[in-house]
């Protein structure tokens, strides 16, 4: 018998003055078998980053064919692609070609650095591609807030996003490895 996917609810009210942005959105996510609590703790953080009427969180891990997070014009056409983890090449590519703009979380504590290095000379053709690399200390602290129900505070400004709830009080470390295509 297969393992079926844990259902989280999430409250996120987000402050995010960099874009003028404030908003409440109640999300429900199916936390796949293996998916760990810091991988489903960043794709809050990335919705949060990203946040519009019309971003929506997708099937991830259980659609080879769709991000973790997308936002879509009212044509169908794909507006933003999220993905978390270190894709390889075929999938940067795919993406880049169907999207208007790419953002990749990078995650994986040094192994991050090796992936950007290895594959950083066919990214820079993107010019609408971003990799940030997400420290393994930050997801660990994230990790610490994951329950069933969930009300979190994100704060975004001058570049960063604090994540709290009752009890904990997060900066997310995001670091740029690639901007706009360049190579930060």
């Amino acid at each position: 018998m297969a393992i079926k996917s844990t259902v989280f609810k999430a409250e996120l009210n987000i402050t995010d003055m960099d874009r003028n942005y404030y908003a409440t959105h109640h999300l429900t996510l199916a936390r796949h078998p293996s998916e760990t609590d810091e991988r489903m703790m960043l794709r809050l953080v990335a919705f949060a980053q990203h946040a519009s009427e019309s971003l929506e969180l997708t099937r991830g891990l259980c659609a080879d064919d769709e991000p973790d997070i997308w936002q879509m014009d009212l044509t169908g056409a794909i507006e933003q692609w999220i993905d978390l983890g270190m894709p390889d090449e075929k999938r940067i590519k795919k993406a880049c070609g169907r999207s208007a703009e790419v953002w990749i979380y990078a995650y994986g504590a040094r192994v991050v650095d090796i992936w950007f290095d290895n594959i950083k000379g066919q990214l820079t053709r993107f010019n609408h591609l971003n990799v940030v690399g997400i420290d393994a200390d930050t997801l660990a602290e994230l990790a610490k807030m994951t329950e069933r129900t969930m009300q979190l505070q994100f704060t975004i400004q001058d570049g960063q996003t604090w994540v709290s709830d009752n009890t904990h009080n997060v900066l997310v470390e995001a670091r740029p490895l690639l901007r706009m295509g360049q190579v930060v």
